[in-house]
This record gives structure tokens, C-alpha cells and sequence, in this order.
């Protein structure tokens, strides 16, 4: 029987070792996604709350993820012939044994990386006016991604929580007219790459034989300062210039977006009185933003229904998974750091940790 058993045995093991490799695939990529994906969310999260707490927000990113297998089988066997009954000379006796044995082993290596130096300068401190144009030409209507990523548009100031800054009527107005614009396919965004030089972004107004549109188009142009027969101007980085032929975007890093939405996050009010949280906006629901909200809870203990959540000196901080508004928000500035990617990257250290370790 047991010689009957082995040769099953060795040939699953044999098989198994062939195709481990592609077997692994469907389920270990949707595995490290999700569990990468939930791990960038959480420290997100907690980077926006330590930045209301006056903490510093550390980025270690997961660089590189080396899934390792081994399977190792044996098989033994062995078999005696002989004559074990002493007053039978004429018959003999066989008796056999095998043995089968494997040994798997599951050894990913994760590297995790440190954002520091020409990283940290260029995914924290910078969001080109093309990033903005990138997402509005990705289908992202203007009220969701002007109030969050622009501070001024040609001297039109945008609302700021952090420093309590109302917004202009004149910026809110235009954010209204450029969403009815991208439904309408009435405004057109180009990004152009000279051979030399830096890359730069044009604002195209199409034509329009719509009374109403070309009256919103002349609006929009007057709001900014512009000629009214301009048909293409060309966007750029800084503070109003005060021409009438180009449009000057102040667009905030990724760490002041994350410092505007630091000052919403509601916090316990002793920590406020104790000094230990900056004050700021902590009811946000009379908060007059004009974007989408981001409504962040605190509570003691874990939250059960959160779409991420976030522990920090003892409390949880949480956004619900049934506010789909927060979510929408938040889904914005995950999508900005990945955005806001540019540039050549520098040599930052490097950790690496085997995850059975």
C-alpha cells in the first residue's frame, strides 16, 4: 500500500514544482494591491492628522516587491527479498517501505524607501499649473480640483482654512464657469513639449455658434483679465504678472493641500486647549468650503465601518465608508501624489525587510 501511495504523491509534487510559479500570480498581484493600496491610504491619512497635531509627516514608500517560492520534495524507498521463517527454505518473503516528503516555502522581500531629498522637493513642495490642466482634462469637473489645488488664478484668491481666508466671489464664480464649459466641450486644454525648453500648457476656447456659451466664454476672459478675442492663452506657474495675454496659476504643493485639510480635521477639543493640536475648523460641516469636504472622525476605539482609518496618540481618526463625499476628496489627493511624480529621481536609503521575518 505503501509503495501504491509514493508514486501519486511524488508525481503531485513533481507537478507542483513545474507550475508554482504562474499559479501564484492571480491571487498574490490582487494581494500586494490591495494590501499596498490600504497601506497608502493609512499613512495618508495619518500624515494629514499629525500635521494638525504640528507633528512632521513621514513618507516611506514601498519600492519594490520581490514575491519568492520555494518547494523542495524527496522520496525514499526501499525492499528486502529474503526467507524470514526458518523450517520454510522453499518460499520467500519480500517486505518494502517508502517515504515522500516536501517542504514549501512562501519568502517575499519587500523594499521600502524613504522620501527624501529631490523626492520629498519635487512630490511635496511642487504641482505644476499642468497637473491641474491634467485633471480637468481627465474628466474631473473644475469645483472638485480648483478650490483643492489652486491657491490664485490672476489674482483671484481661492478660499484657505488654513488661514481663514475667504474666497473670492469673483474665483468661485469662475470655477462655475469653467465646469459648465467642460460640460459643454467648450474649453480645450493642450500640453506642449518644445525640443528646448520647459514644457508649458495653453487654455484653448473653441468655437461656439451657442449664444450662451460664447457669452460665458467673454465672461470668463473678463474675470481673468484677458483680451476678450483671445482664442488660445498660455498658462503659467507663479504670481499675477498683470498681462492680458496669459493666465498666471498659484497652485498649492501637496503639502499645503495637506495643511488645508489638516485644519478641518476634527479633533477633541482638550487637545485644542492643551496645546498639543493647532486650532482650526473643527466642525466642518458649517465650514464654508467650497469643494468637496473631507470630514475626518475621531474616536477612542477602532472604528468598524471606515473606508481608512488612521491611530494616533491613542485615538482613531477615520473617514466613514458610506460618505462618499469625503471619500471622493480623498480618492483626489491620492490620485495628486501620484501626479505629482515628476522629475528625476534621487537616491534615497533603502529598507529592506523580508516579510517572514
Amino acid at each position: 500500500m505503501a509503495r501504491r501511495l509514493a508514486a501519486p504523491v511524488l508525481a503531485a509534487l513533481v507537478a507542483a514544482c513545474a507550475g508554482i510559479g504562474p499559479g501564484t500570480v492571480p491571487h498574490d498581484r490582487i494581494d500586494y494591491g490591495s494590501a499596498i493600496g490600504d497601506s497608502w491610504k493609512e499613512q495618508t491619512l495619518l500624515n494629514i492628522v499629525k500635521l494638525r497635531y504640528a507633528d512632521m509627516p513621514i513618507f516611506l514608500e514601498v519600492a519594490q516587491v520581490i514575491a519568492g517560492y520555494q518547494l523542495q520534495s524527496a522520496v525514499t524507498g526501499s525492499v528486502t527479498l529474503g526467507n524470514f521463517t526458518a523450517n520454510l527454505i522453499d518460499r520467500l518473503t519480500a517486505a518494502g517501505t517508502a517515504t515522500a516528503a516536501g517542504t514549501y516555502t512562501d519568502r517575499p522581500t519587500v523594499v521600502y524607501s524613504p522620501l527624501t531629498g529631490v523626492d520629498f522637493l519635487k512630490r511635496l513642495m511642487t504641482v505644476p499649473p499642468s497637473a491641474v490642466l491634467f485633471m480637468l482634462q481627465s474628466g474631473y469637473f473644475a469645483d472638485r480640483i480648483m478650490p483643492i489645488m489652486l491657491d490664485s488664478i490672476n489674482g483671484l484668491n481661492n478660499e484657505s482654512n488654513r488661514v481663514q481666508r475667504p474666497a473670492d466671489p469673483k474665483f468661485t464664480r469662475l470655477v462655475e464657469l469653467i465646469r459648465e464649459g467642460q460640460l459643454a466641450a467648450a474649453i480645450q486644454i493642450r500640453i506642449e513639449h518644445p525640443k528646448e525648453g520647459a514644457e508649458s500648457s495653453v487654455l484653448i476656447f473653441g468655437p461656439s455658434k451657442d449664444p450662451q456659451l460664447a457669452a460665458r466664454g467673454r465672461e470668463i476672459k473678463s474675470l481673468l483679465g484677458i483680451k476678450p478675442d483671445l482664442r488660445e492663452v498660455r498658462v503659467n506657474y507663479g504670481g499675477y504678472s498683470g498681462r492680458d495675454d496669459e493666465i498666471d496659476m498659484m497652485t498649492r504643493s501637496m503639502l499645503q493641500i495637506m495643511l488645508e485639510f489638516a485644519a478641518v480635521i476634527q479633533v477633541p477639543e482638550v487637545d485644542v486647549l492643551r496645546g498639543k493640536a493647532g486650532p482650526g475648523l473643527v466642525d466642518t460641516q458649517s465650514a464654508a468650503l467650497i469643494g468637496p469636504p473631507l470630514r475626518v472622525q475621531v474616536t477612542d476605539a477602532p472604528p468598524r465601518d471606515s473606508y481608512v482609518s488612521a491611530q494616533y496618540d491613542k485615538r482613531w481618526f477615520w473617514i466613514a465608508d458610506n460618505d462618499i463625499q469625503s471619500k471622493y476628496t480623498f480618492g483626489i489627493i491620492m490620485l495628486l501624489f501620484s501626479i505629482a511624480d515628476t522629475g528625476v529621481r534621487g537616491s534615497p536609503p533603502v529598507v529592506t525587510i523580508p516579510a517572514n521575518q
